[in-house]
């Protein structure tokens, strides 16, 4: 007799033969979804398609507009990529992901590329998709695994199997070819068809594909030369010190050489800072005011103090201004399509006085500076300011680097820095490691920190505050003079040893034990690093503690 048992999808709730796949059940439902099915959340478990369902269960199917979905969906891309590949261009053709770039991924060759050689990678990918090849998990013995990257000329890969500690390690099989994701994967290549690439240098191309954020297509290419040099100076510095990937940066710290990284890299970071106020003291004649702007825990209040002692050294005295204090009355702030008060929105900012009272500031007169109440939801008078001859105005906030801010003053006037955590390592040639998985390590430990937050209220509040970002922050961040790149190349190590035992916390039976876990798994593949080198002036203390500027 075939046993049934029920499972709700959408709401509804069906019947279906017990040890029935995902995937078949998937089929089923796939007209329901603009994309393919990759993942399914069973019972808030994130399982791949070739799961059986084994008891009654709440199923949730995921496509590429999810953030899970959407990763699983970048890494099938990957697989595909590296086998279309070396299918061209033989076993020891190779390619490294490098990081994000407008929306996509700019990816190096280990050989020339010319647009023709791009096109015939494209067309071999689409043939693999359309071949429906299925992506086989298998488990392997850990040394096996490491032999076999190393016979494969993958050292990287090799390496991250060296540092697991796993009997066991789990690789995904594509036609001849085993590879290590960390990510949950498809069940096929059939599923991942969205995709294209675009040719950028003779060694290196952009991978692009629909995102969380832009659902509906493929964001046509657009260039962004300030943050392609900002992530190549670092890629370029990370490659001097022989730091490239997970692997490198464990061997410096099992070979006892970490404090002397630490130094290098925290020299590096304050070289590049006093080099922004040297070139801004240079237009003290001109240059008033100084705008700052970045994305959530990318170490703005730390670059922000630190950048005024720099500017203090040359003969400055900068004078700091939040945009933060000239929100909106409260019943003047707008609301969400929730009817929820936005505040991050550019209209949630009182702009008409903002914009008044910076440009009598730069005319000498006295300003009555407002510091928002946010318990009472208003603006409050208790200082004044009149600029001095060597005053500066240091302006902090999310809507810094909008046009549409200021534009009452020359833009010569103006000098505007963009800051973020541009991660320079990833785990090995396949596998990168997410700027915005950096910045969530770093808000989880300070919400901890400084607000008694859970690490599931940090989870739970992530993806409005990346909505904001997205929105907000990212679409002008061609505008700035200058881009701090705030990650440091040894930080990975030191966060692991704050943010694991958070992550830990997280229950199973909570809606982000998946992503808590997730990034568990990601830590366990580096060393940690002890904080007692991290000096105090370090934006790493700004998350973990102890900082000069507190």
């Amino acid at each position: 007799m075939i046993e049934t048992i029920e499972v709700t999808i959408n709401g509804k709730k069906y019947q279906v033969t017990k040890g029935i796949t995902l995937e078949e059940v998937a089929n089923d439902f796939a007209t329901e979804y603009k994309y393919p099915i990759l993942l399914a959340k069973v019972n808030n478990r994130l399982k791949e398609l070739s799961a059986p369902i084994k008891e009654s269960a709440t199923i949730e199917f995921l496509d590429l507009t999810t953030c899970e979905g959407s990763r699983t969906h970048i890494s099938g891309l990957t697989y595909i990529l590296v086998v279309a590949v070396k299918k061209l261009f033989g076993k020891k053709a190779n390619v490294v992901v490098q990081h994000s770039l407008d929306k996509g991924i700019y990816i190096e060759t280990n050989f020339k590329i010319t647009e023709d050689k791009l096109k015939q990678i494209k067309e071999t990918m689409q043939a693999i998709s359309n071949a429906d090849m299925p992506i086989t998990k298998v488990n392997i013995d850990r040394i096996e695994a490491m032999n076999y990257f190393e016979g494969m000329g993958d050292h990287a890969k090799a390496g991250v199997m060296r540092y697991n500690t796993n009997n066991f390690v789990t690789l995904y099989r594509l036609g001849n070819y085993y590879n290590y994701f960390y990510n949950l994967m498809p069940i096929s290549t059939e599923r991942i068809k969205d995709f294209d690439l675009t040719y950028i240098t003779d060694d290196g191309f952009l991978l692009r594909f629909p995102t969380v954020y832009i659902k509906d297509k493929i964001k046509d290419y657009e260039p962004h030369p300030n943050m392609f040099e900002v992530f190549t100076e670092y890629r370029d510095w990370a490659k001097i010190m022989n730091i490239q990937n997970s692997v490198d940066l464990n061997e410096v710290v099992s070979s006892g050489k970490i404090n002397n990284l630490i130094k290098i890299d925290e020299t590096l970071q304050s070289n590049r800072l006093l080099h922004v106020a040297k070139e801004i003291s240079s237009k003290k004649n001109k240059v008033k005011i100084v705008l700052l702007a970045g994305p959530s825990s990318s170490g703005k209040t730390t670059t922000s103090k630190k950048l005024c002692m720099f500017l203090q050294s040359f003969g400055l005295t900068p004078k700091v201004i939040g945009m933060d204090d000239y929100f909106c009355e409260r019943e003047e702030t707008p609301k969400d399509e929730n009817g929820n008060y936005d505040f991050e929105c550019l209209e949630a900012v009182d702009l008409k006085l903002f914009d008044k009272q910076m440009s009598q500031l730069l005319k000498g007169e006295t300003v009555q500076i407002p510091t928002y109440n946010f318990q009472l939801g208003k603006k409050e008078y208790h200082e004044s300011l009149t600029l001095g001859k060597t005053d500066i105005l240091v302006i902090e906030g999310i809507h810094a680097l909008d046009k549409k801010v200021l534009t009452n003053i020359d833009r010569d006037r103006k000098y505007k820095i963009y800051i973020s955590a541009l991660t320079e390592i990833n785990m090995d040639d396949h596998n990168r490691i997410s700027t915005t998985d950096n910045r969530l390590l770093r808000r989880i430990i300070r919400d901890n920190r400084t607000r008694g937050h859970s690490v599931e209220h940090t989870l739970e509040m992530w993806p409005s505050v990346r909505v904001g970002e997205e929105k907000y922050i990212f679409p002008y961040q061609d505008e700035a003079d200058y881009t701090v790149n705030s990650a440091l190349i040894y930080e990975i190590g030191v966060l692991k040893t704050y943010v694991e035992p958070l992550l830990y916390s997280v229950p199973a039976d909570s809606p982000y034990y998946e992503e808590a876990k997730r990034l568990i798994d990601f830590l366990r593949l580096f060393l940690p690093i002890p904080a007692d080198a991290v000096p105090q002036d370090s934006i790493l203390r700004e998350f973990i503690g102890n900082s000069y500027f507190e």
